[in-house]
């Protein structure tokens, strides 16, 4: 493999049964990159989707799991933390961290660990759908689950 990394998607399928939870990555034809896309082709509510954000706080990665409908209130979420400015992340920035490509990242198949926090408006959903590493999959899972398999801390952010 020439140290290349291998496929996010692979990734994330070997993430989700390490952790225990199921696999059910669903692959599309056509390209799924937004919460709005994701949730014309599943047929399900926008606020279900569960759009993983990756912010920079003073160079580490941060992991924000926001319903599709939120906008991220960073202000908010920096007080809340105690921490200075958290700013959006630059795509290679993303790539870094996670391995995978903005509009495809997965809450997990990380090569390392970020911090992550779970938009408390997503326990609403009884299933959630979230990407699964690149511009074509999504798994879904139940609130709980992803809280479990991330181990992230529940807050509001917006």
């Amino acid at each position: 493999m020439d140290g290349v990394l291998p496929d996010p998607v692979a990734r994330v399928k070997r993430a989700l049964n390490a952790l225990g939870a199921e696999d059910t990555v669903t692959v599309f034809d056509s390209k799924v990159p937004t919460a709005a896309a994701a949730a014309a082709a599943l047929g399900c509510d926008v606020a279900a989707i569960t759009n993983s954000l990756v912010f920079d706080v003073a160079g580490a990665p941060l992991l924000i799991l926001a319903s599709g409908a939120a906008r991220v209130d960073v202000r908010k979420v920096a007080g809340q933390l105690g921490v200075g400015q958290i700013r959006g992340a630059s795509p290679g920035f993303v790539l870094e961290h996670t391995g995978q490509e903005v509009g495809g990242v997965a809450p997990v198949g990380h090569p390392e660990k970020i911090r992550t926090l779970l938009d408390e408006s997503l326990a609403a959903h009884r299933v959630l759908w979230a990407g699964a590493g690149d511009h074509h999959s999504m798994f879904s899972i139940s609130y709980e689950e992803l809280k479990r398999i991330t181990e992230a801390q529940e807050m509001p952010v917006r």
